[in-house]
């Protein structure tokens, strides 16, 4: 009875058919008696007494707190640490057959309040599921979801090879790859998804799976940009590509050279054709202050000064650290700007333009509008409470289309150019821009004004864009707000695929139902 009143009220939550997709989902259960969620935590202490720890050991006290944003922090009711797939399996097994809800964290940096953790549930944490090891050719390497891509990258490194993920350190393989994936060899090699090999899958009903191109096909496409609606992945199978070092660093410039930076970064977006390079302006706004963080990238190890990035380094810079270095030194770099222990948010969109004036005008639109919505921050939250605020573009232009195809020839679910009927699909001439919004602030207390305010801030964006023809309904889940639809944005088609491909390994509908966090396909 408890598990029923539970799937209602997620069924209500989830709303209904027509609309099968939802927005990453607030715990907002009805509490569970204490008889479900003790029932849950004592079977799977006795099937699993090493693995499962409870409120006040050491254990627990450290992984609840183990995450990259304040906002996620919340009181399971035990904390399992699985060392196998057969471990994960019998936690999934043992949480259907109580009713008690679970959560999933791997790396721990989406900071979707309730994506990555739980109140009163079940929280498996994946920090011994951490093995790694290159294949005898080199070309592939498999992965555990615990791992960071630092932990990949400097793995990699003694082999001379690299793989396609995150651009910081901390980012879990897990949560990236599983919900696209952008990364610095985009232009080259596609999303991070497109360069999995395989996953290795619990599902729903415990049995443990291959799913590749050609085993559990359908789940092997789903998987790429799909989210944890279909399973837990235990094991990611990835293609390495060669790697010494690589030209890259933070070329930091001042507040008052915008227009060139935009005008630059459209220009880039719209004629560059070198698949080697890789750019993320971000405009930072620090004590009030704009200043620009430009992350260049360039893959090659001998090439110090690319035409690519020209316009770039046309524009004087305060700062550079541009040099050659390893890719896992340079994530880690990039982490040295992060701040621990306060709260963060992200929320994104993405703009579309035809030629270098209407992405020029895209970059534009959403600069002024997140520029002109500051002053309502400031004035619901203290400037003295927010350390960081900052929005950034993401070109993903035909040449990473092309290369994710290449990459890929199955295709992702992601919708940009992998699906002809999608509102998007095989329309090369179009160049996307995936503009990402950041908040980073102290203190609890303004966890609502920030909310509302990103809620605003992306609905204005979307408005405008709307207006000038310059709108894509597509949402970059790694970047998303809990609130924002991001199946909606991946196509008709491609989000009817995803549902019947979660109903077809998931009937009971247990990753809809029993794990309440995250971006949800529906029931």
């Amino acid at each position: 009875m408890a598990l029923f009143k539970y799937t209602l009220a997620v069924l209500l939550s989830l709303g209904t058919a027509e609309t099968p997709s939802s927005p990453a989902l607030a715990d907002t259960r009805t509490p569970l008696p204490d008889s479900v969620i003790t029932a849950g935590c004592s079977a799977l202490a006795r099937s699993l007494p090493s693995r499962v720890f409870l409120p006040g050991s050491g254990v627990y006290d450290y992984e609840v707190g183990n995450f990259w944003s304040n906002t996620q922090i919340r009181r399971p009711a035990c904390v399992v640490r699985p060392t196998s797939a057969g471990d994960v399996s019998a936690v999934v097994r043992g949480s259907r057959a109580t009713g008690t809800p679970f959560a999933v964290r791997a790396g721990g940096h989406m900071p979707v309040p309730g994506a990555n953790s739980i109140d009163d549930g079940i929280l498996i944490v994946m920090s011994n599921l951490t093995r790694i090891s290159i294949a005898p050719d080199r070309a592939s390497v498999d992965v555990g979801p615990g791992l960071t891509w630092e932990d990949v990258y400097a793995y990699l490194i003694d082999f001379e090879r690299t793989a396609v993920g995150g651009r910081i350190a901390p980012i879990g393989v897990a949560g990236l790859t599983l919900g696209g994936g952008i990364g610095f060899q985009g232009n080259a090699r596609g999303w991070a998804a497109d360069n999995v090999l395989e996953y290795e899958v619990v599902l729903a009903s415990g049995e443990v799976v291959v799913a590749n191109e050609t085993s559990n096909a359908d789940l092997f496409w789903a998987l790429k940009g799909g989210g944890a609606n279909f399973g837990i992945v235990t094991n990611f199978k990835l293609r390495t590509v060669p790697s010494t070092q690589v030209l890259a660093g933070i070329y930091t410039i001042d507040g008052s050279h915008m227009e060139a930076l935009i005008t630059a970064t459209a220009d880039y977006a719209t004629y560059n054709t070198d698949p080697l390079s890789h750019i993320l302006p971000l405009v930072e706004i620090v004590n009030q202050t704009p200043t620009i963080g430009l992350v260049l990238f360039y893959d090659s190890a001998t090439e110090a000064n690319p035409a690519s990035l020209d316009r770039f380094f046309a524009i004087p810079a305060t700062d550079s650290t541009v040099a050659f270095k390893t890719v896992a030194e340079f994530v880690v770099e990039r982490n040295s700007f992060s701040i621990p222990d306060i709260n963060d948010v992200l929320f994104s969109g993405t703009v579309v333009g035809r030629n270098g004036d209407d992405v020029r005008a895209a970059i534009q639109l959403t600069h002024d509008v997140f520029y002109g919505k500051l002053p309502d921050l400031y004035a619901a939250v203290p400037p003295a409470a927010l350390d960081y605020v900052s929005i950034g573009w993401q070109p993903v232009p035909g040449l990473w289309l092309e290369a994710s195809r290449r990459a890929n020839p199955g295709g992702n679910p992601l919708g940009l150019g992998s699906c002809p009927s999608s509102p998007v699909g095989g329309e090369e001439d179009k160049v996307y821009i995936a503009w990402v919004g950041i908040v980073m602030w102290e203190d609890a207390r303004y966890d609502d004004a920030v909310e509302r305010w990103i809620r605003d801030v992306t609905d204005a964006i979307d408005g405008a864009a709307r207006e000038r023809g310059l709108y894509d309904p597509f949402v970059y889940m790694g970047d998303a707000a809990g609130f924002q639809d991001v199946f909606a944005g991946y196509g008709a088609e491609n989000r009817e695929r995803l549902l019947r491909v979660s109903r077809e390994y998931d009937p009971g509908r247990v990753f809809q139902t029993l794990m309440p966090g995250g971006f949800k396909i529906g029931l």
